[in-house]
């Protein structure tokens, strides 16, 4: 499955408002995503609660993976982006 890792760019991390942003995109692309930081699971992109078990914080890599290019692309941009300015 194509990924790609990106850094977080939000002040506080995947904590619940960039994770909700995050899932709900997710959602909206109809494709399977994951989400997951080295040497941990990959998660459901799509879920809130899951991106928030990641305890991703600013500056953590996050790897990206879909079979969707687009929608790996949607949700890396998002993990990338600063969701709490």
């Amino acid at each position: 499955m194509p990924s790609t890792t990106v850094t977080v760019g939000s002040a506080v991390g995947l904590h619940a408002r960039p994770a909700a942003v995050i899932a709900q995109a997710a959602t909206e692309t109809g494709a399977e995503v994951t989400l997951a930081v080295a040497g941990e699971e990959p998660v459901d992109a799509g879920s809130a609660l899951l991106i928030m078990t990641l305890g991703a914080a600013q500056g953590d890599e996050v790897t990206v993976e879909s079979d969707d290019e687009a929608a790996m692309k949607v949700v890396a941009d998002l993990v990338a982006k600063d969701l709490d300015a």
